[in-house]
């Protein structure tokens, strides 16, 4: 005959974490003083375990504190073997349900705010440590773990937000730049809309110069955004009004004016600056910044190394850290360089085994220059085109020239990605996994999958989610836009990729 009278102890985690070291002991849990002494039952690869408790003072009623609880269970006496084992498979029936529905009705959901954290001090200090999220789709299509960087959720929406706090931060330590001045960027967009949201942030203002076939969605974010916006021809780098250097004339005309409102004029003993900037009416209207008095800086994000800088310091380390450094591959596509550069430096430093592609879409040269280390075909002498270098709905990537960002690249080789893909890459993001991605998003999706095709099954490859969809409505989005350029999606999964 066995009797089971007991009352048992029940924690969230675990009965047998919860009753270690009670055998034995007169112990106070949650202001109770118990006496504690144990049995045990096993039964072939079944092992019950249960402490039968004693409370003093003759407290029976069930009680209650934190996480821990006393549950009262009835008496079963005179039963016999048989009825002692089935009674020994029923009781730890009801345990394993309780820890089950504790567990589930405890924990935390992914809408938990966490506990101890302190306000992020402004705008600037939002910037970074995005999330690594796994894309679920196309890791479950190839067989490989492939990571997305989710830097559209950066404060100015872009992967862009990190160069540009960078670029600001230095240029102010260096003096290059003051409080008042006015930052001067040549961009297809992204960069422009992260100056124009973090330049106010150091009491600078924004100036931009955009290529006139760029959405016209990122014109009007910089314009709400309180940048002044000059739209120019596509044409040549090499170009005088190629619009990176027209951005750089407008700085060199700011400090002109800067130097001009710093002439002083004595009145009455004293020393005053001219408050009219020594500028004539006419001068005044000729010129892009009658108002801006405090000096220019061009921001130069092609050739300017805060920019590599940004990514080597920052997403490359955030990357490793929260991979746990368990990564096979790094793919991603170049505008100017400076985060497949930054990231890939960075992690090959840190495992030389880590392979870093490139993944550049039609019309650039940098897929030649990383396969054959020549830019241009035979045909073309580099740096002599004077129309628009390449053909592509894809914004921001792909560029015929090599920039000293660039230069900073550790690759291991490169893919060519078409517009089509990228169209139709979207679309199944969106269908699949809810990402409303961006056209250079988009590529560098294709290239992930480009990588684990090429290395097979059982790796882990990390891309970059440079921006959203939400820059890309009047384009990479607009369904009569992509029938007059013959790029309507039409793929129901990746068979555009071979899948």
């Amino acid at each position: 005959m066995i009797v089971f009278e007991s009352m048992f102890l029940v924690e969230k985690a675990s009965l047998l974490k919860d009753m270690k070291g009670l055998k034995g002991k007169g112990r106070r849990l949650g202001g109770w003083p118990l006496k504690v002494k144990e049995r045990k039952y096993e039964f072939t690869r079944l092992r019950v375990r249960w402490k039968e408790v004693e409370l003093k003072n003759g407290e029976e009623k069930n009680k209650s504190e934190g996480a821990e609880y006393c549950f009262a269970f009835a008496t079963m006496a005179s039963v016999r073997t048989t009825g002692a084992f089935v009674a020994a498979i029923s009781m730890s029936m009801v345990l394993f349900s309780y820890f089950l529905c504790n567990y589930r009705s405890k924990r935390k959901t992914p809408f938990s705010l966490s506990k101890n954290k302190n306000p992020i001090n402004g705008l600037i200090h939002a910037v970074g440590n995005t999330p690594l999220i796994r894309i679920n789709s196309l890791s479950e299509a190839t067989g490989c773990e492939i990571l997305g960087k989710c830097e559209f959720l950066n404060p100015g929406g872009s992967v862009k937000d990190r160069v540009a706090v960078k670029i600001i931060e230095e240029a102010l330590e260096s003096g290059q730049l003051v409080c008042g001045g006015v930052v001067t960027e040549g961009s297809a967009g992204s960069t422009a809309i992260s100056l124009a949201t973090v330049a106010p942030a150091y009491g600078c203002k924004c100036h931009v110069v955009i290529p006139d076939d760029a959405a016209i969605e990122k014109s009007q974010i910089l314009e709400a955004l309180g940048a002044t916006v000059e739209r120019v021809r596509p044409v040549s780098i090499t170009h005088r009004d190629h619009y990176v250097n027209t951005a750089r004339r407008r700085a060199l005309e700011a400090n002109e004016l800067a130097s001009k409102s710093k002439k002083s004029e004595q009145i009455d003993g004293k020393f005053s600056e001219q408050i009219d900037c020594c500028m004539s009416d006419g001068e005044k209207k000729g010129s892009v910044f009658s108002s801006y008095c405090n000096g220019g800086f061009f921001a130069d994000q092609f050739e300017n190394l805060a920019n590599f800088r940004a990514h080597y310091q920052g997403t490359g380390p955030e990357i490793w850290e929260q991979s746990g450094g368990r990564l096979d591959s790094f793919v991603a596509a170049a505008g100017t360089g400076g985060t497949v550069a930054g990231i890939s430096s960075f992690l090959q430093e840190k495992n030389p085994n880590i392979k870093c592609f490139l993944i550049d879409p039609p019309g650039s040269g940098l897929f030649n220059k990383v396969t054959r280390g020549v830019m241009y075909t035979k045909e073309e002498a580099e740096g002599k085109r004077l129309k628009n270098p390449f053909d592509t709905i894809t914004e921001g990537i792909g560029i015929n020239r090599l920039t000293q960002n660039f230069k900073m690249a550790k690759l291991d080789g490169a893919y060519r990605g078409t517009d089509k893909e990228a169209v139709e890459m979207s679309r199944y993001l969106l269908k699949n996994d809810g990402l409303f991605l961006g056209s250079s998003s988009a590529m560098n999706c294709v290239g992930a999958v480009r990588v684990a095709q090429s290395l097979g099954p059982g790796h882990t490859i990390v891309t970059i989610l440079c921006d959203s969809g939400m820059r890309h409505l009047s384009k990479f989005y607009d369904a009569q836009y992509l029938s007059e350029h013959g790029l309507t999606p039409t793929a129901t999964g990746l068979e555009f990729l071979g899948i």
